[in-house]
């Protein structure tokens, strides 16, 4: 959630931090706003609404100034508004504040505070920061910060800009991302990647209890006890052009036709001449793999969907049972973790605090742990035993397209690395599959070019109201995550039924004209599928079916039928997923709906 840039250096700051901003609009995008050191002094420029307003409202007042900080939120405490909209500051306009998180005993905070004579002029919980800086304030704005933080419970990055001390930066992180660009003469913050990007590629992660301290000149590291520290440098390696649209309407349909790419990189070193799965950099060894008694996988959203595929990859391939669970529900169910439990935690960002909860829950209670993700240097990653990258580059649009697919042929690497250890697959099979797995990149991009049918259909169904998803086994799973992604960018109401659970209450909800998206993949279900695409159509429902090309035996029973290329029925996902997201995106733009930044939805939740 909510997006974080800073900048000091040599240059004028306010057209850095709109640029980084821009990049991190995906965050959160309810309000934004900068606060820039001037000859004037501290001053703020924020608004509601998309950092174009912000950008307008610039354009009319600008501030010139060689270090500044700015944000874009997603409201989580208070209504957007233009008091609501960070930077907030304390009442003497001295010391400026921008923060990602939450901040638990803010009412606390605010009560005493209140007492002392701070006056609050929002509602946020951030604000309870600049005046706890404020009063901590005795010439040394670090040694303020870090006494203000130590009384506040919750998850935070904060970067901090004062009038008192205009030649610093304060930036501290707890349980929300942080990142620290080092360059020649300037020095960035930033929330991801992108928002520096274009700058630099030399960055700093933070670790939770740490801080840092940047002038235009360099960046001093240390722990909120005051104690500093060394750490590694990393460099970016992405393209910029990666994070840009490339030519695309959105990032999200550019990001669909990213996906030959993903899959590819994401295979890439990973598949050897002899057709065999190596994993670089997997401590996992063959012994612990055959020693394996149960998988649990916690992931949230998308990442969870793509979890529910891995399921049936891993129990196909090896016979270790696996369970899935919603990150945010795994902790409280106290979950049974035997000797030899392996637990996958999946996160695009890394970052995701329900995930990361999971996955501290599950090593306090002895279980190893593996992280998926697609950011290097994540919290995810840095905390697990074992990461398995997908190599998607980074997704700038809130609805996951390529992460959730380079998350299937991730989990597809997984359960064929664990299945050569386990000898579970004979070697015949375990080629013919992997070369399989290569054919994907080079089928999707065929689907690619065939966009027509479903522009067509997205028409169709674009002025409805409600639809519905089915489909048995794989398809089922694949189910759920289409009718995420219509809902969340088309705002019609979607839902996802097994399809043989219709006649146990979901066929009530059928009525002349319904649409129902049928996905019939998996050719060992095939009759049962077509069955129920006949349950639905005796009420009424007008039936788009997805299937493999030569399954035209559908075009029976359902209205029409969109066809992928074929492949073995567990790697089909990978393949039908595409269409589906290409429904969504069309159908949202007919509507009219901003596709890349869909209402009330932020890219990475990085609050609980």
């Amino acid at each position: 959630m909510c997006g974080i840039v800073g900048y000091i250096g040599n240059r004028n700051s306010q057209n850095i931090l709109l640029e980084g901003l821009k990049k991190l609009e995906y965050r959160g995008y309810d309000s934004a706003g900068v606060a820039i050191h001037t000859e004037a002094g501290l001053e703020l420029r924020k608004t509601k609404g998309r950092i174009s307003e912000l950008e307008t409202r610039l354009e009319a007042q600008p501030l010139t100034g060689f270090a500044g900080i700015g944000h874009t939120r997603w409201a989580t405490h208070g209504k957007p508004s233009d008091a609501n909209s960070h930077p907030h500051t304390d009442n003497d306009m001295k010391i400026s504040v921008v923060h990602n998180g939450i901040i638990e005993n803010h009412l606390q905070l605010k009560e005493e505070l209140e007492q002392l004579g701070y006056r609050f002029l929002s509602e946020t919980d951030t604000e309870v920061i600049s005046h706890l800086i404020a009063h901590h304030y005795e010439g040394d704005l670090t040694e303020a910060v870090r006494k203000a933080v130590s009384q506040v419970r919750g998850a935070y990055a904060i970067a901090v800009l004062s009038e008192h001390e205009p030649d610093k930066l304060v930036a501290v992180r707890w349980a929300s991302p942080l990142i620290i660009g080092v360059g020649q003469g300037e020095n960035f913050i930033g929330s991801d990647i992108p928002a520096i990007l274009e700058y630099t590629r030399d960055v700093y992660i933070l670790n939770d209890g740490e801080m840092a301290v940047l002038t235009r000149d360099g960046v001093e590291l240390m722990t909120l006890e005051g104690n500093f520290i060394a750490k590694q440098l990393f460099h970016i390696d992405w393209d910029l052009m990666m994070a840009e649209k490339n030519g695309f309407d959105t990032f999200m349909l550019k990001e669909i036709h990213d996906q030959p790419r993903a899959y590819q990189d994401t295979m890439r070193g990973r598949i050897n001449e002899g057709k065999e799965i190596v994993l670089p950099g997997m401590t996992l060894s063959a012994e612990q793999i055959r020693g394996l008694k149960q998988i649990h996988m916690v992931a949230c959203g998308t990442a969870y969907h793509a979890a529910l595929v891995g399921k049936t990859v891993i129990e196909r391939l090896t016979r270790i049972p696996v369970e899935v669970d919603l990150a945010s529900e795994y902790r409280y169910r106290m979950p049974v973790i035997r000797e030899n439990t392996l637990v996958i935690a999946v996160s695009q960002s890394g970052e995701t605090a329900d995930t990361l909860a999971a996955m501290r829950e599950a090593r306090q209670c002895g279980a190893r742990v593996m992280a998926i993700t697609n950011v290097i240097g994540s919290s995810v990653a840095r905390e697990a035993d074992d990461v398995l990258f997908t190599l998607a580059g980074p997704e700038i649009a809130v609805a996951s397209t390529k992460a959730y697919s380079s998350q299937l042929i991730a989990f597809y690497l997984l359960g064929l690395f664990m299945a050569q250890s386990m000898e579970t697959l004979d070697q015949a099979s375990l080629i013919e599959l992997i070369a399989m797995l290569e054919r994907l990149p080079s089928q999707v991009e065929e689907m690619l070019e065939g966009l027509e049918p479903v522009r067509q259909i997205a028409e169709q169904i674009s002025t409805q109201n409600h639809l519905f998803f089915i489909g048995r086994g794989l398809d089922y799973s694949l189910a759920m995550e289409a009718s995420l992604k219509l809902k969340e960018i088309s705002y019609i109401h979607s839902e996802a039924y097994a399809a043989g659970e219709l006649k146990h209450g979901s066929l009530a909800l059928i009525e002349e004209g319904t649409p129902v998206i049928a996905l019939a993949t998996q050719e060992l279900l095939l009759e049962k599928t077509a069955s129920n695409i006949k349950e639905v159509k005796a009420r009424g429902a007008y039936v788009i079916a997805l299937a493999l090309e030569g399954q035209t035996e559908l075009e029976k029973t359902a209205d029409q039928v969109i066809y992928v290329p074929r492949t073995y029925s567990l790697l089909a996902p990978a393949l039908a997923v595409v269409p589906l997201q290409l429904l969504a995106y069309y159908t949202a733009s007919i509507r009219g709906n901003d596709v890349d930044k869909p209402r009330n939805l932020a890219k990475s939740v990085t609050v609980e």
